[in-house]
């Protein structure tokens, strides 16, 4: 491998460790179920793709390039799925978005109470 390939590596590494740990204090920074998933879902979905660029940039065979290849395409077809999926089940169980004092700012709709 060489060397402009293993920095290259290195720093989509570091570019997706970054954004899981900045993902990490946005889940504990926001109040809102809401803003949470949005923050996770977003951070999730970008983080993981730079790891596995760079770790594909690593790999020495096309057997674990492929392997590689096909993670990263299932967490990009399934991660915003599953965000979808919670924030509908959420809604569904009646969870409302807050705002920053913590009052529901939606109201209940009539076929909902």
């Amino acid at each position: 491998m060489s060397v402009a390939l293993s920095w290259l590596s290195e720093v989509f590494l570091l570019l997706g460790s970054f954004l899981l740990i900045t993902g990490a204090i946005g889940f504990l920074r926001f109040r809102d179920f809401y803003a949470r998933i949005h923050a996770c879902g977003l951070t999730e979905s970008l983080a993981t793709s730079l790891i596995l660029i760079g770790l594909m940039l690593q790999a020495d065979g096309a057997l674990p390039l492929f392997k590689l290849l096909m993670i990263l395409l299932f967490l990009l077809f399934s991660s915003p799925t599953a965000s979808h999926a919670l924030a509908k089940a959420a809604w569904t169980a009646g969870v409302r978005p807050r705002d920053r004092h913590g009052v529901t700012g939606l109201a209940l709709a009539p076929d909902e109470r």
